[in-house]
């Protein structure tokens, strides 16, 4: 179990309707191979000891005590086996017969957890033979395999507790409990489970199996937690029904793994308790009940390394599905122009200005403006698009600047900054030929200048291109490129630009645009403040800071979920085995937080703008966090990632 991952499956293991020896043996056997794997939570469906599809056989005494005999068989097998398993039964006590979950870990019963809600309508008739569970916890005496006996907890309202993972909770259900209005996972999560498993045992028809996956994905979703879902399949009844072996394993919303449909054996995946941990405790509406009466029972299982089969997008901030990417980028683009249609609304403008430099982050910009402009049913020529050149511009760079506002319909102007620099220089006494941070930050406070003052004869606002990732890593200079009326980026992370601006080109329906904004994309990211090379960009950025993808990356965990600086390193080692190696990511990362923490000064004090996405650094939201906080335990945990490479 590594960084709070932890592997789980779900089976469906293929049976005989009655045959409760060879059941038993069926989940025996899947067993021993779930261990094998190292899965650590192994859930089986409802009644799997028997069948769910056993119908009137339920009558029968044979059954009921063949399926106990079945119970005893398994927890005598589990001893040793580090596995906490759920295993569906009929279990008759005090005279009457429930349909349970039986708890198992190492060679013990920890619990029996019954059905609650037993439906009865339509092709179900459970109540014809089952009683509906108890909320409140009794004991079951149980008599194991070799005639010892001991009380057990039975009931609904448990929860299994991980001595030896403190985020590991274990809320059960049964099938139809979740399909009832006040589902008893709600009050389990609510008491502190953060795992749910569900035995289950639900027919196929059409449609239903889209809707069963909406329906647990939603409950994950609703109660941030893990929801190991086990259907009944092959080997059942097929008298009126089917049944599909449909199994999920789902998390805070998301499907982490899913079986095909009418298939057999287990499926696996890994559940991330940390995500959950993280969430409710950012989600201060996840109210946890502390007046709930539940019996807590506690279990071990070892720590051992994991290998994960999950996958870690390494673009947290990209769909990697191009539908939902399109839709993505169209839902931004509207949100950022919603956003500087009700600024400029309210100032009463009619005019726009914004530096226009030919590079990734202007462009973007440039297009939400004129979405803005169209919506407000605006003369695109009051769009007053500047481009500078100074001192590292490149003709590739300004010849695309000047294409891109003429195609657009915007008012292009040129302002040459490049004389009064040289004069401001002359003024501070700094040598031209020392190309510092002096000599780059005089060109882009010159800009700003500029803009401000044209936006002022134009009675109109700045708007400012600046990225979310530029601001994280401090990657602006202050009173600069940092600062502006609004700035439509400013939660638009760096991997994300490029898409939008790709998007664009796609559905622009214009070729001579289309061409202009893929070259665009293809130039390097550069701020051109030093001279270019043999006509080339000579200053680029990726070479200074380090890759947005990473720093994306890194950004996305730490301000999404607050992961640990080890658990980022872990994620990324798996994320980008195939495109940098651990010593790069130690490296960037140690860089990013340095920045991160250093630079929150000018986090500060950013104009407004829209928030676009779940992670945003605007001093008003998303990010209050203090411009003098030491950086110092985060950089000592990666100084002891680096030490125990």
């Amino acid at each position: 179990m590594n960084h709070n991952f932890i592997s789980v499956g779900a089976v469906t293991p293929k049976i005989r309707v009655a045959d409760t020896v060879y059941n038993t043996e069926a989940i025996c056997k899947y067993i021993r191979d779930a261990v094998k794997e190292k899965v650590k939570i192994i859930v089986f469906p409802e009644l799997c000891i028997t069948g769910y599809t056993c119908n009137d056989l339920f009558f029968q005494s044979v059954l009921i005590d063949k399926a106990l005999e079945g119970l005893q068989e398994i927890v005598a097998y589990s001893k040793g086996k580090d596995a906490i398993i759920f295993v569906g039964l009929p279990l008759e006590h005090n005279h009457l017969l429930y349909n349970v979950a039986a708890v198992i870990c190492n060679g013990e019963l920890l619990g029996i957890v019954p059905k609650h809600f037993i439906p009865n309508y339509r092709e179900f008739y459970e109540k014809r033979y089952f009683i509906k569970g108890n909320k409140e916890v009794t004991n079951y005496y149980f008599v194991d395999k070799d005639g010892n006996g001991y009380y057990v907890p039975f009931g609904m309202n448990q929860l299994f507790y991980c001595d030896t993972m403190k985020d590991l909770v274990i809320g059960v259900e049964i099938c139809e409990d979740v399909w009832a209005p006040n589902p008893p996972s709600i009050s389990h999560a609510l008491a502190g489970a953060t795992v749910i498993v569900n035995l289950s045992a639900s027919d196929e028809i059409t449609g239903k199996s889209e809707y069963r996956k909406d329906l647990i994905s939603g409950q994950s979703a609703r109660l941030i937690c893990g929801y190991i879902y086990a259907n009944a399949g092959e080997g059942e009844s097929t008298q009126d029904l089917v049944f599909s072996g449909h199994n999920m394993i789902c998390e805070n919303g998301t499907t982490i793994k899913e079986s095909p449909s009418l298939s057999i054996g287990m499926i696996r995946g890994e559940l991330d308790l940390e995500r959950i941990r993280s969430e409710r405790r950012r989600m201060d509406t996840f109210e946890q009940e502390e007046n709930v009466s539940y019996k807590k029972v506690s279990f071990s299982l070892k720590k051992e390394e994991l290998e994960l089969t999950r996958f870690i997008d390494p673009n947290p901030f990209v769909p990697m599905n191009e539908d939902n990417r399109f839709k993505r980028c169209e839902e931004i683009l509207k949100i950022q122009a919603h956003g500087l249609t009700k600024r400029l609304e309210h100032t009463w403008c009619k005019h726009v200005v914004l530096g226009i430099s030919g590079g990734l982050d202007s462009t973007l910009a440039l297009l939400v403006v004129t979405r803005a402009f169209d919506l407000l049913q605006l003369d695109r020529q009051g769009i007053i698009a500047v481009t500078m050149p100074g001192f590292g511009t490149t003709d590739r760079t300004y010849t695309n600047a000047c294409k891109l506002t003429k195609l657009l319909g915007a008012t292009l102007l040129e302002v040459d900054i490049r004389e009064a620099v040289k004069v401001h220089f002359r003024d501070i006494v700094h040598d031209m030929n020392v190309k510092d941070v002096t000599y780059e930050n005089g060109q882009a406070r010159e800009r700003t200048q500029v803009l401000m003052d044209i936006a002022n004869k134009y009675n109109g606002l700045v708007v400012g291109t600046g990225d979310m990732s530029e601001l994280a890593l401090g990657w602006a200079t202050y009173n600069g490129d940092h600062m502006s009326m609004y700035g439509v980026n400013a939660s638009v992370p760096k991997t994300l630009v490029k898409y939008l601006v790709e998007y664009y080109a796609n559905i622009c329906g214009n070729d001579e645009l289309s061409a202009i904004l893929y070259d665009i994309l293809d130039t390097p990211v550069s701020p051109e403040l030093l001279p270019p090379k043999e006509g080339e960009i000579a200053q680029k950025t990726e070479d200074i800071v380090g890759p947005y993808q990473l720093h994306d990356f890194f950004l996305y965990y730490v301000l999404r979920f607050g992961y640990s600086p080890s658990r980022i390193y872990y994620m990324a080692c798996q994320a980008f085995k195939d495109m940098y190696d651990k010593d790069t990511i130690l490296h960037w990362m140690k860089v990013f937080y340095s920045r991160f923490f250093s630079q929150q000064f000018k986090r500060s004090c950013l104009p407004d703008g829209p928030k676009v996405g779940s992670v945003a650094v605007s001093p008003r939201g998303d990010l209050r966090m203090p411009s003098d906080a030491s950086s110092k335990i985060w950089l000592d945990e990666i100084q002891g990632l680096e030490e125990n490479k």
